[in-house]
């Protein structure tokens, strides 16, 4: 059987040297073969990428000449790698960590997914592997947010291979079609940083394309298991692009029940910042609902 090329695009902006170098050796440890591993520099402020590329000889280094955010970035990868021959595209985060078999699990997966857009491996968290921080997804369109399934829930590790829909995948990690992401594209720019992954779920959907979900896939991912809160910037950031989500590809009457739930769930979190006097927050809020998108 034809082994399919497979390029993981790993995007770098500086100041996680040691986790970035962590996801590398991970990936250079997999299991399967027909892997190629991209480091993309997105202007890291520390000139980390460039010792990245020189201890990892290894690995192919892309420098984007600038700081394009999270979509540009990996949108400057992910081309790179089509023309230098990728069928596949592995996305991911340089925060995670993959287990030995993940890419192979999610190759073998593919002669059971009709019209692939993505699919995405089990995440888990770094801090406690025993714990789901990500085991499918579910794209709402009343909240215009991808909702993790079985999140903080223990680990089945006995889980067998199987593939299961499902209509959201984040950005931590998707394994890609090259035709596709020619065809639909891969990340909008206009979405900076947040609500990127949802967008491209819910487009790669419309489009006629099916997600999925491989259990036996498995990564760890360095995301906080705390519930803190949100930033100013983080408020601001995730609503407008929410916001702009809905405006893209909801119809009127989508639309209209958005805005019944956003706007008077964004009342009751202002009157909450009130009372504890958190008027950063607060103007944040009221910023990024009365923002242009």
């Amino acid at each position: 059987m034809h082994a399919p090329v497979v390029w993981a695009v790993v995007l770098t902006h500086g100041g996680a040297e040691e986790i970035t170098a962590a996801c590398l050796e991970s990936l250079l440890a997999q299991d399967y073969a027909n892997l190629t591993t991209l480091l993309v520099d997105n202007a890291s402020f520390d000139g980390s990428g460039a010792r990245l590329r020189d201890r990892y000889p290894a690995v192919r280094y892309l420098n984007t000449g600038g700081n394009f955010g999270y979509t540009g970035g990996n949108n400057r990868g992910i081309a790179h790698a089509m023309a230098d021959g990728a069928e596949y595209l592995l996305v991911m985060n340089n925060d995670t960590i993959l287990e030995r078999s993940c890419v192979r699990q999610l190759v073998d997966s593919l002669p059971e997914c009709e019209r692939l857009g993505a699919i995405a491996p089990k995440i888990l968290y770094f801090d406690d592997p025993a714990r789901v921080w990500y085991a499918g997804g579910d794209y709402s369109m009343l909240r215009a947010l991808g909702l993790h399934r079985g999140e903080m829930q223990l680990d089945d590790p006995t889980e067998p291979p199987r593939i299961e829909p499902t209509t959201f995948v984040t950005g931590c990690c998707f394994l890609m079609p090259a035709e596709v992401a020619r065809s639909q594209g891969v990340f909008r720019e206009d979405f900076f940083i947040y609500a990127e992954d949802a967008e491209l779920s819910l487009r790669l959907r419309r489009a006629g394309y099916r997600l999925y979900y491989q259990p036996a896939a498995r990564m760890l991912h360095r995301e906080s298991m705390r519930r803190s809160m949100e930033t100013p910037f983080q408020i601001v950031q995730r609503d407008r692009y929410r916001r702009r989500l809905v405006k893209q590809h909801y119809n009127r009457r989508e639309r209209a029940w958005f805005a019944l739930w956003f706007y008077p769930s964004r009342m009751v979190r202002l009157a909450q910042y009130a009372v504890r006097g958190d008027w950063e927050r607060a103007r944040a809020l009221v910023a990024a609902a009365t923002a242009r998108i």
